[in-house]
C-alpha cells in the first residue's frame, strides 16, 4: 500500500524537480524528499512524516508558483494517508 503511494509521490516530485519555473530551493527540497522516500531500510511512516515536514515548510514559501504548491498539497494528502 505505502509503496504505491510512494511511487505516485515520486512521480509528482520528479515533475517538480524538472520544472524550471519552480525556484531552485523548492526543486532541491523535492529532490531531498525523493531521496528520503527511496530509503527502503527505514519504516514507511517515518519516511512519510519526514517528507511531510519538509514539504509542509516549503509549501508556505511565498515564491512557490501556484501549480507547484497544488502539487505539493497533493503529495501531502497522499502521504498523510500512510
Amino acid at each position: 500500500m505505502s509503496e504505491d503511494a510512494f511511487d505516485r509521490v515520486n512521480q509528482i516530485l520528479q515533475h517538480i524537480m524538472e520544472d524550471t519555473s519552480v525556484p531552485r530551493n523548492i526543486r532541491r527540497a523535492a529532490e531531498e524528499s525523493k531521496d528520503i522516500l527511496a530509503k527502503e531500510d527505514e519504516d514507511p511512516t517515518v519516511r512519510a512524516s519526514t517528507v511531510i515536514s519538509i514539504l509542509d515548510e516549503i509549501s508556505n514559501d511565498p515564491n512557490i508558483p501556484i501549480h507547484a504548491r497544488t502539487l505539493i498539497w497533493n503529495i501531502l494528502s497522499e502521504l498523510e494517508s500512510i
